[in-house]
């Protein structure tokens, strides 16, 4: 009985190595320069460090609410990571991390990770700090993230505006937890030498996801409707002046559509609004339809201009979302959240 009990630890113990392992950069891979594919250059498209050695900025310990797979969609496999809560902690700065957050991860066919992740943090003094990352690797053993904040320029943490990052983070879908740890890289010399550089090579034909919102082109109308949303909202989470405008944040935590098919707002993302001028919407967050199609919109733009554009996997009879181009009105208050009305676009 000892034997067999000594042997059946050295399996588990064996296997939590070998799960801990894949988590970890690939020894000697990761000292490499990274340098992003032209389409997904997360801010630093020549090239991005490997941070372990650098300076901590802060560690955070995440739990999720879900972990949605999509399927393929035009950009590839997506799976979306919707944070339940969290906190954060560093030498300079901690707090907890809002529900809601958005972990959005594509795997292409050749292996290719390209990630985006939206948070918003908030101090132990309660200031909002808004956290928008890109991400890639030519594997999953070796992805590396590069986040932008915007703190308030009054705040203690403005400081986090002008540094250079990188993180990393591990996701246990079992366990519905993740960790990540931003590194300040602003004193890191990467290596230069064409031996040292890892280059992202994508699959010959695959469309690039956007970063940026799909806006209107001259003479796009409101054509036949498409979809009516009731969205309900948490209160504001204001970042208030910083590095490109006053930015401030509405949590989405749920709602329900009708239109040409039925369905539910999911609990996760929120409307990253800025309010500086002209004042632009830029909603992120996730549909269910009735047959359990998980659907990722953005709903976004000038108020008064907003396009809504999806993402929904290619053999979804809803995949022609993919491809239409549509039109938003603009949001309209209702007890709890809000109203609104999407229709197909004509010129």
């Amino acid at each position: 009985m000892g034997v067999r009990i000594m042997r059946v630890t050295c399996v588990v113990s064996a296997f939590l190595l070998l799960v801990f392992a894949a988590a970890l950069p690939v020894a000697g891979q990761s000292a490499r320069l990274l340098v992003p594919h032209t389409s997904w250059t997360c801010g630093m498209p020549d090239g991005i460090p490997a941070p372990e050695g650098a300076p901590l900025v802060f560690e955070a310990h995440l739990t999720l609410a879900a972990i949605h797979n999509l399927g393929t969609t035009p950009y590839g496999a997506r799976q979306v990571a919707v944070v339940q809560d969290g906190t954060f902690s560093g030498p300079r700065v901690s707090g907890t991390v809002a529900a809601g957050a958005l972990d959005l991860q594509l795997t292409l066919s050749n292996g290719v990770v390209e990630l985006e992740q939206i948070f918003v943090l908030q101090t132990a003094d309660r200031k909002y700090i808004y956290l928008r990352a890109a991400g890639t690797g030519a594997n999953a053993g070796d992805v590396r993230i590069v986040p932008d904040f915007e703190a308030p320029a009054s705040s203690d943490f403005a400081w986090l505006n002008t540094g250079r990052y990188v993180a990393r983070r591990v996701i246990d879908t079992s366990a519905r937890t993740m960790t990540l740890r931003v590194y300040d890289v602003s004193e890191v010399t990467p290596p230069t030498a064409a031996t040292n550089v890892t280059r992202i090579e994508k699959p010959a034909g695959m469309p690039a996801q956007p970063w940026d919102y799909r806006t209107a082109a001259p003479g796009e109308m409101p054509g036949s409707q498409l979809i009516v949303e009731t969205v309900t909202l948490s209160p504001s989470q204001p970042v208030g002046v910083s590095k490109r405008g006053n930015r401030n944040i509405i949590p989405i935590t749920g709602g329900d559509l009708t239109g040409r098919f039925a369905g539910k707002v999911l609990f996760g993302g929120a409307d990253y609004q800025n309010l500086s001028a002209p004042a632009t919407i830029d909603a992120r967050y996730l549909w269910q339809a009735d047959n359990g199609d998980i659907i990722l919109v953005r709903n976004a733009g000038p108020i008064g201009s907003l396009v809504p554009t999806f993402e929904v996997r290619t053999d979804s009879p809803y995949a022609w979302l993919n491809t239409g181009r549509f039109l938003s009105a603009n949001p309209a208050v209702k007890p709890g959240g809000v109203g609104i009305t999407m229709y197909e676009s004509t010129r």
